[in-house]
């Protein structure tokens, strides 16, 4: 008997596509996603470069060396290179407020040396010490070239080769020590959280509000099919009840449970983890209401697109679970390489988080809310229309 329940339980799960789906295909997805993400890519094992600007207030021989050395580093990516004029420190600190930028490098004189000044977005908390170790090494290896090409220019005057020789020798063994010695100013101020009441924990909680209202969406799309199942929806049809009107109420009823359970959970944020919502009020309201609008839109496609409830959760786990991993949910999108990045813009998560980026960490005003809201409130409209033609065969049946 006991040979017998195993076999009817393998003749049920090969015989149900979404269970084998969650069985098999969903953990090799995500294992993929997670191996790109901190991999770099297939096989690549490279970090995503970092998008920095540079400003040389130095103006020295030693200061253009080490911003050559610095461009050549694989882990930089300048931006507003071959701009004709030079960009000064109020421009680099506004691209990093803006978000075009990662970092500024700033390079200054201290007490005759070079120095560097590094004007960093907190929310990226790996690109501060990576940057830092590749400044550090950059200046060192300049102010230690440098030094051996003076010394090695004076003994070039000297009359006697040989002294030239020994001199240049003492100079090449001494610049090991200057390497090793010399210790560069290296700080770096953090211009975007400085002053504000737990910004990162703003950011994580917009992550996690916006993937549990996904599902918040689904599981209240799935009433559908359960009022198809129990022919409660065939009643409500027979009565002067359109499906238009039908749609439109549950789209409007899941879109203000959607906005009060992020309500609920940024007013819990404020209370206990110090988190300014009632200062972004506006802008908060504004993502707020389309997030939630777009998500049960998308709920209400998920249930008009399957068949039964079963169907509808196992489908739900799958699109969820992936647009979370690489909307930036689960990972923060610094992470990411820039193409993977490019392919979780086709998720809400990604438009979503950007937006409640730019309220709680940049503070930016609500004009530039205009991309991510734009986005969410079209694709919105787009699920509704399209779970309004799915459900023309609940009309029909």
């Amino acid at each position: 008997m006991i040979l017998t329940v195993i076999q009817i339980s393998f003749r049920r799960l090969l015989h149900n596509r979404v269970e084998l789906l969650l069985t098999f295909v969903v953990p090799i997805a995500f294992f993929s996603i997670f191996a790109l993400i901190f991999g770099g890519g297939l096989g690549r094992g490279t970090t995503p470069r970092i998008k920095v600007v540079a400003v040389d207030e130095a103006q020295s021989a030693v200061s253009r060396q080490a911003m050559t050395a610095l461009r050549e580093q694989n882990s930089l990516r300048f931006i507003r290179e071959g701009t004709q004029a030079e960009l000064t420190r109020n421009e680099a600190m506004d691209l990093v407020r803006s978000g075009n930028a990662t970092m500024a490098i700033i390079l200054r004189t201290d007490s005759s040396m070079l120095a560097a000044e590094l004007m960093a977005d907190a929310s990226d908390q790996v690109a501060s010490q990576v940057v830092s170790a590749v400044v550090n090494r950059a200046i060192m290896l300049s102010e230690a070239e440098n030094q051996v090409s003076q010394l090695t220019e004076d003994d070039q005057n000297s009359e006697d080769g040989s002294g030239v020789a020994m001199v240049s020798g003492e100079a090449a063994g001494e610049s090991f020590g200057i390497e090793e010695s010399l210790q560069p100013q290296v700080e770096i101020i953090d211009v975007m959280g400085e002053g504000k009441a737990n910004p990162v924990v703003s950011m994580y909680a917009s992550g996690i509000a916006v993937m549990f209202l996904l599902f918040g969406a689904t599981g209240g799309g799935g009433v559908l099919l359960e009022e198809r199942e129990n022919q409660t929806l065939d009643r409500l049809l027979s009565t002067q009840m359109s499906m238009d009107q039908l749609l439109l109420g549950k789209w409007f009823y899941m879109s203000v449970i959607g906005v009060l359970q992020i309500g609920v959970m940024f007013l819990w944020a404020q209370v206990i983890f110090n988190v300014d919502m009632t200062g972004h009020l506006d802008g908060f309201l504004m993502m707020t209401v389309v997030t939630a609008l777009a998500a049960s839109a998308f709920g209400l496609f998920l249930a008009t697109l399957c068949k039964s409830r079963g169907q509808l959760n196992g489908l739900s786990v799958i699109l969820i679970l992936t647009m979370s991993a690489l909307g930036g949910s689960m990972v923060p999108r610094y992470l990411m390489s820039d193409e993977l990045r490019q392919y979780g813009l086709w998720t809400f998560n990604a438009w979503a988080l950007d937006g409640y980026t730019k309220v709680f960490w940049r503070e930016l005003p609500v004009e530039a809310l205009a991309p991510q809201l734009a986005v969410l409130l079209v694709s919105g409209v787009a699920f509704l229309l399209a779970a309004r033609f799915l459900a023309v065969r609940w009309e029909t049946n």
